[in-house]
């Protein structure tokens, strides 16, 4: 784990916001290049769609990792609040925020919001599994003491080695992009069937979401409200419940439509 990579003069180039701006990048030419040979009506707006979304996104992640995952620790710290380059992301939050800017921008220029998600959602899955080397590097989202000789140690000045010392850690934010990746190859092979519209994006939410409510079970840097569970298994049982609905609604509403055509 390498906190910080090198220094220009006094400027400090750490991994972590590196890391990130790299994952943003390789995002957005995955949605270009699928914009370009799958829905090339939409390849004007990936660029602008992108910058909108990330700011709200960043906004979105910072604000849910101070109010849900370490308050008290930004309470105590509240300068920290602004420090985004040292990491503190909450990945759901970005989620959430980048849905309610996506959405102004598609009101705001007059196109369809779920044909676009659902050309977005590969993108933004293989922006998430990039992103999560950057905790890795940077030693947050981290695991809970396996209590055994396997898991991570990481090293003095990361928030886990602050956390648990020495102990061995279970690789959560690794295993975690790993999945992330496999996410995406499901996605790619769903981008090439006839879906209702907006099914491959609500699919996307719901795959993640199970994903995290899992490891969440693994990690060690949340605190646990109710039934033991962290504020993102919170979010994701929300998450999995109303894409669930949402995908439900859609899918008989094109049955409908089906059985209409063919009665008429």
């Amino acid at each position: 784990m390498h906190q910080i990579l090198f220094q220009l003069g006094h400027y400090t180039v750490r991994s972590y916001g590196l890391v990130v701006l790299l994952a943003i990048f390789l995002g957005t030419q995955v949605a270009i290049t699928f914009a370009r040979f799958t829905a090339k009506k939409f390849e004007e707006h990936i660029v602008p769609l992108t910058y909108t979304v990330v700011i709200a996104a960043l906004i979105g992640a910072r604000f849910w990792q101070v109010f849900f995952f370490e308050p008290s620790y930004y309470l105590r710290h509240p300068l920290d609040m602004f420090a985004i380059w040292q990491g503190g992301l909450g990945i759901q939050g970005g989620i959430v925020g980048g849905i309610i800017a996506g959405v102004w921008y598609c009101r705001h220029h007059k196109i369809p919001f779920w044909e676009i998600a659902d050309l977005l959602a590969p993108a933004i899955i293989f922006g998430q599994g990039i992103g999560r080397i950057a905790c890795l590097l940077n030693g947050d989202a981290f695991g809970s003491p396996t209590h055994s000789g396997f898991g991570l140690v990481y090293p003095p000045g990361t928030f886990a080695y602050s956390t648990y010392g020495s102990q061995p850690l279970w690789p959560a934010e690794v295993w975690e992009g790993q999945a992330d990746m496999i996410i995406f190859a499901v996605l790619l092979t769903l981008l090439r069937m006839k879906l209702p519209t907006g099914v491959l994006f609500l699919t996307y939410n719901i795959l993640y979401s199970t994903l995290r409510f899992g490891l969440e079970f693994l990690r060690g840097d949340s605190p646990r409200y109710l039934f033991s569970w962290t504020a993102a298994q919170w979010t994701s049982a929300g998450v999995i419940i109303v894409c669930l609905v949402i995908m439900g609604w859609i899918i008989s509403r094109r049955n409908a439509k089906v059985m209409k055509r063919v009665v008429v």
